[in-house]
């Protein structure tokens, strides 16, 4: 499989020490894989960084899927009725040996929901899309939101790692990670 290749539904992006395989199993929303692949690959590379051995791979999905796919997950594995933005499915928890694979989990994020709420939410799709993809990651490494100290320094990481390989610059105004009313 060509790592650079966007042809077909499934790809992968890599860089030596992490690959993404992204798959778009929905038709509603026009999703530009090969991009959000690359920002997975960046976020996963510099987070998994840290828990990495030496010569070891980091491996993850990345899958698009309609509402009725993401709702199905969420009730299945969260016993939540309805569609959510994104999901995550952390896989191997320890780090293998030098130059095994490691598979980080799968990342499930439903567009269509991304579309609908980024108005109250980051803003605009784009910037929805892209804190979806860095929050699933985040959370594939342990991160969580179950309360104010951590949903406080998990917001802070988002925006640092939008900041370095979504926006490469500072956080635009307007931006924002918590829903407000519209």
């Amino acid at each position: 499989m060509d790592p650079d290749s966007t042809d077909g539904p499934h790809h992968a992006a890599a860089t030596d020490a992490v690959v993404v395989v992204c798959s778009d199993e929905q038709d509603e929303i026009e999703v530009d894989t090969a991009r959000w692949e690359r920002l997975a690959v960046a976020v996963l590379d510099e987070v998994g960084a840290a828990s990495r051995a030496e010569g070891c791979h980091d491996e993850l999905t990345l899958t698009f899927v309609d509402r009725d796919e993401i709702a199905e997950l969420n009730r299945d594995h969260r016993d939540v009725d309805g569609p959510t933005d994104v999901l995550s499915f952390p896989l191997d928890a320890d780090s293998p040996g030098d130059g095994e694979l490691r598979l980080v989990g799968d990342i499930v994020v439903c567009p269509a929901v991304v579309d609908a709420q980024a108005p109250s939410h980051a803003g605009d799709a784009d910037d929805e899309m892209a804190l979806m993809v860095v929050h699933g990651v985040l959370h594939l490494f342990g991160r969580d939101h179950a309360d104010e100290p951590t949903t406080t320094a998990m917001r802070d990481e988002e925006r640092s790692l939008l900041e370095r390989h979504h926006w490469r610059g500072p956080t635009p105004a307007g931006f924002r990670q918590e829903h407000v009313s519209t």
